[in-house]
């Protein structure tokens, strides 16, 4: 069979067939790809025509169209349906792309090319990408000599393999320290679709007639807010937070060390103190000060408030309260001072109704788009449901592609990603793909969600909506390619509407009766908002300031007892609670050492939460959910991708810079 990704694919949007995709075609695809974009690279940099924006900086725009298509299906599947071979595969070719990245920003003769450009009568965007270009090259070590280049060359492979070994540990961890539970008694508590999913998920691995509680990624498991057996919740807490530092095959504190080191080393090398340094460098940030600075003024105060929730519990407990209880008896303090109680709030968060009226009813209210559903066209993975996307005029906006549920083949967590990037260079239009980690129910049964992911759902989305909207013409500024710290911004701005009244009432309804949330409960919801808060953002936190306690090592100072650091540093940084752990711990802290998207760089959630919060009160102080404030968001923010500076587009859309405050309020850290 002819290998499909080897042109370009004829389904809509460049929809990958993917029924048509074997393992074997990945491979093949990708290594023609890098050989290829090697090959166009060469002739870019040895063209003996001087040096011009068209015949090198747009020739560099246009090159690697092989590589990104293959690599672009094939990491899709690496996160969300890998099987053996394919994670095979992810450990053989995760060097070749890091030594690939290496030879092009590594080419002193390209370099010299784009150093030569001058960007006078340039456009804004073209001027950016020459500018962005240059700046990569030098952070990529091309001022370095010959021998500093070769060991960075080394340094990048290693990184890249042991960043796929952490990677692939924790998924595998996670799945092979699910709690299995014996008697459906123990499991009193939770909702009636809770205990058939964890009899069904017991079935599926092999313990027919048993009942397996499967985690997620972070270190509170949802199902220790309902759990009534104290003994359970306590073995499901030890399971989630030993993962990855227990010993065994599946221990990463070895990968943890030799990660941190080598980052240090590579920092060193491109003539940065830290890791951490590096890192902020690359971001909107100005400087790693201003990031500890700010870490530090929330950090006591989100101390304090967690204290003041703590001493709620154990009144109500009743008994000296431990890490385990925090969630069982958080929720009982919502349902005895707010009249709250997150299962029974479920039933009014159906799947189906929450994406058809509230995630793309809040997106067609405010940009006017509209989502119709191609059963013709086909995901990864059955699960997977694809939606075209037009614009308010009826024209062709990109594709959507939702895949909500979990299995043991997709890693944990939640995110975006893209298969077809927007480029009007090269006449693309997005495919975006949201993935969640909902438990699917049994065949005929309604998908009920969380408040949590409920959340999850309009935040992913936020993530798809950048991306939907990019109007850019070079790929490198398309979408989500934004600095690490400005690029959940747009996504928690989303979240806003899952309470907006004219939102609420469309899709939180009974799915049962049809019935809608009653008013009373959505104002104890309202009521309840800053409840819990000072948990959130001090297990957030911590796990934020761990991540820039192991990135501001020196290669000299990585320790050899990764656990005993981690207590060191979170006590250090005054955020060590017994009963609150991080949000993630070293041992899956899978943001950060599978691989470096986040690596000293998880404080940028907080950071973007900054322009979140003062953007969430322009659309209030603006008549909120309209068309008119829809159509200036998009405009000048989201569909600008990184073609300008993005604290740019904050302030074209702002009118100034963001200010802390309303974060503090929100938070209740005023």
């Amino acid at each position: 069979m002819t290998n499909p990704l080897l042109t370009p694919s004829p389904l809509p949007f460049g929809l990958p067939p993917f029924a048509d995709i074997s393992e074997t075609h990945y491979g093949e695809a990708i290594r023609a790809g890098l050989a290829e974009q090697l090959e166009e690279i060469g002739e870019i940099a040895a063209n003996p025509e001087p040096p011009t924006f068209e015949n090198t900086a747009l020739a560099m725009e246009r090159s690697g169209a092989l590589l990104q298509r293959a690599a672009a299906s094939f990491f899709t599947l690496v996160s969300a349906d890998a099987s053996d071979g394919i994670r095979s595969l992810e450990t053989e070719l995760s060097p070749l792309f890091a030594a690939h990245q290496d030879a092009i920003y590594m080419n002193r003769e390209l370099f010299e090319r784009f150093n030569a450009l001058t960007t006078d009568g340039l456009d804004d965007e073209s001027a950016r990408l020459v500018q962005e270009y240059l700046k990569e090259f030098r952070e990529s070590g091309i001022q370095l000599d010959d021998a500093g280049q070769e060991r960075l060359r080394a340094v990048n492979a290693e990184l890249s393999r042991l960043g796929t070994e952490y990677g692939q540990r924790v998924k595998e961890g996670m799945k092979q320290s699910a709690l299995l539970l014996e008697d459906e008694g123990e499991l009193a508590g939770l909702p009636a679709d809770d205990i058939a999913n964890a009899g069904e998920a017991a079935r599926q691995a092999g313990h027919e007639g048993k009942f397996l509680l499967t985690l997620i990624l972070p270190s509170n498991q949802p199902a220790m807010s309902a759990l009534e057996n104290r003994a359970v919740r306590r073995r499901l807490y030890e399971a989630s937070v030993s993962r990855g530092c227990s010993g065994g095959s599946l221990d990463v504190l070895d990968l943890v060390r030799d990660l941190v080191r080598l980052r240090s080393e590579k920092a060193a090398l491109l003539g940065f103190g830290n890791y951490a340094e590096l890192t902020v460098d690359r971001q909107t940030a100005p400087d790693f000060e201003a990031v500890q600075s700010m870490m530090s003024r929330l950090a006591p105060a989100a101390v304090r408030n967690a204290d003041v929730e703590a001493a709620a519990l154990a009144e109500i407990a009743g008994h000296r309260l431990e890490a385990w209880d925090w969630a069982y008896y958080s929720a009982q303090v919502k349902k005895d001072r707010y009249s709250v109680d997150d299962q029974q709030l479920r039933p009014y968060f159906e799947l189906d109704r929450v994406l058809a009226d509230g995630v793309f009813f809040a997106a067609t209210t405010l940009y006017g788009i509209t989502f119709h559903e191609r059963t013709d066209l086909a995901g990864y993975h059955r699960d997977v449901r694809v939606w075209e996307v037009r614009n308010e005029d009826g024209s062709e906006l990109g594709l959507f592609l939702g895949d909500y549920y979990t299995r043991e083949s997709k890693r944990g967590g939640a995110w975006m990603n893209s298969l077809v990037e927007q480029s009007a260079l090269l006449g693309t239009k997005p495919v975006v793909i949201n993935n969640l980690n909902i438990s699917k129910p049994p065949e005929g049964e309604p998908t009920l969600l969380t408040l949590d992911e409920l959340r999850t759902a309009f935040h992913e989305f936020g993530h798809a909506l950048h991306g939907l909207f990019s109007n850019v013409t070079y790929p490198r500024f398309s979408g989500t390619s934004v600095p690490r710290d400005f690029v959940e911004y747009p996504s928690q701005v989303n979240e806003m509407w899952i309470m907006w009244p004219e939102v609420l009432a469309n899709y939180a309804r009974h799915y049962e009766t049809g019935e809608p949330l009653p008013r009373d409960v959505v104002e104890r919801l309202k009521d309840a908002e800053l409840w819990g808060e000072g948990f959130g953002t001090t297990e957030y936190l911590s796990a934020a300031l761990l991540d820039l306690a192991w990135h501001v090592l020196d290669t000299t100072d990585v320790p050899a007892d990764p656990l005993e650091f981690e207590a060191k540093a979170l006590a250090s940084a005054g955020v060590a609670h017994t009963l609150i752990p991080p949000r993630y711990r070293t041992g899956y802290f899978q943001h950060i050492f599978a691989g470096d998207g986040y690596a000293a760089g998880y404080y940028s959630y907080i950071w973007s939460e900054v322009l979140d919060a003062d953007t969430v009160e322009w659309f209030k102080e603006n008549g909120g959910l309209n068309r008119l404030n829809g159509e200036f968001f998009r405009t000048e923010l989201l569909a600008r991708g990184n073609s300008r500076d993005p604290l740019e587009s904050f302030r074209a859309f702002r009118g100034r810079d963001a200010e802390l405050e309303p974060l503090l309020k929100r938070r209740g850290l005023e």
